[in-house]
């Protein structure tokens, strides 16, 4: 679940994600009709256990935000990633070296004040305390981030014109879910993407994870930060948490190799990659425990910047919130808080695409017989490993990046068959 406000500290007072749209220039529908459809939830939510009172009481007064990302209505872009900074800025802005080592400090910081509760949620789950307080650096700025909507809003405006909407309704029930268990209203506040709770949840993982972290009887995701990092603990280890085991390392890749080989369908054991000559950055070997393991390359500026071996705690980051620069900024602000984590490989200066760029590109490789399996504008591991492969396919430079120029020759090459 993406979070869409970010604190910056002191050098930067805030980083505002949640974008601003105005109103979309084709009216949508009509409030009736979006009082029909929250009455057509009722069977399935009283399914759930929810009481009538619970549902009416829940949508009183409620009128979908029309403002809000990831709506599929009249006049607003079929492709558009506004508001995730994942997909909006370059890899050397996001990973910015300021505000990681900013964020590593206040770690230490936390790490120490937290430290038997952060122990005791590791002991239990196997989720080691540097990525738990990297993720809960990053989702509430060490608890100055507080998100400003109302759940149950943005789910119903999400459910009900959402690009999708199945995934939003059973987000929608799961909230409902919530209320009738007893969370109060008043701490329904969210992201526009409807995730709760200080480390920033959908309801769904709530109602599988959420544990009491600091032993009083009760669950608090909003108030306690013991019970917000064992929510997050718990949701990590049921997505396939090694325990004991790295996120992944950065890796120095030998001439021969380039960008082209990246993404999970490469993976491999890490002993593969050393024998095609990658090396560990900073010049540590691997150990034998970490060869043994599979790893991906990982590679999200393409040519312009570090390569890394992803393994599969790295992954299981990404599940938690599908983006490579997400869980390669957990990755690495958890391996600052524990006293590592510089880039080896500078980053090089290079241009953010615009979103209709990466998803022309994408549809054009697709239909030029290139596995792309989405055409949604954002750079992911497939996109630039497609990339890569047209580009030595065609002789160009391999930088595995999305550019207008290899867009142009995609198009070229399209209205040449």
């Amino acid at each position: 679940m993406p979070a869409l406000v970010r604190f910056l500290g002191t050098w930067i007072a805030a980083l505002a994600l949640l974008p601003f749209y105005a109103a979309a220039p084709v009216a949508a529908k009509p409030s009736q009709d979006f009082q029909s459809f929250i009455a057509g939830l009722w069977p399935q939510a009283k399914a759930a256990g929810v009481s009538r009172k619970t549902f009416d009481a829940a949508f009183a007064g409620v009128e979908p935000d029309y403002t809000i990302p990831d709506l599929d209505i009249p006049g607003r872009p079929k492709v558009d990633n506004a508001g995730q900074a994942e997909f909006t800025k370059t890899a050397a802005d996001y990973l910015s070296k300021p505000y990681l080592e900013k964020l590593a400090v206040q770690g230490k910081q936390f790490l120490a004040e937290h430290k038997a509760a952060l122990e005791r949620i590791e002991g239990l789950t196997g989720v080691d305390r540097y990525t738990l307080v990297a993720i809960w650096g990053r989702e509430t700025a060490y608890g100055t981030y507080h998100p400003p909507n109302d759940a149950i809003r943005m789910l119903a405006t999400l459910a009900y014109v959402g690009k999708r909407k199945e995934k939003f309704q059973e987000e929608l029930i799961a909230a409902l879910v919530m209320l009738q268990q007893g969370v109060p209203r008043s701490d329904m506040k969210s992201s526009w993407a409807g995730a709760v709770g200080l480390t920033q949840a959908m309801p769904t993982e709530y109602l599988k994870f959420a544990i009491d972290g600091d032993g009083d009887g009760k669950i608090d995701i909003w108030r306690s930060v013991a019970d917000a990092l064992a929510f997050t603990a718990k949701q990590l280890e049921g997505k396939g948490w090694v325990r004991g085991a790295r996120w992944g390392y950065e890796v120095v890749a030998p001439a021969h190799a380039d960008c082209s080989l990246e993404g999970p369908p490469d993976a491999r054991p890490i002993s593969d990659w050393v024998k095609m000559g990658f090396k560990k950055a900073g010049g540590r070997p691997f150990t034998k425990a970490e060869l043994a393991s599979d790893a991906y390359l990982m590679m999200p500026a393409g040519a312009y910047g570090p390569a890394f071996l992803a393994a599969q705690n790295f992954r299981v980051i990404r599940l938690y919130n599908t983006s490579d620069l997400y869980a390669l900024f957990v990755g690495n602000l958890g391996d600052r808080i524990r006293g590592e984590g510089e880039f080896v490989t500078p980053w090089k200066s290079f241009a953010q695409p615009k979103t209709k760029t990466v998803a022309g590109l994408q549809a054009r490789l697709q239909q030029l017989g290139f596995p792309m399996d989405k055409v949604d504008g954002k750079i992911g591991s497939n996109t630039r490993k497609q990339i890569g492969l047209y580009e030595k396919a065609n002789g160009l430079t391999i930088d595995c990046w999305p550019s207008d120029r290899v867009l142009a020759h995609a198009d070229s090459q399209a209205a040449g068959r």
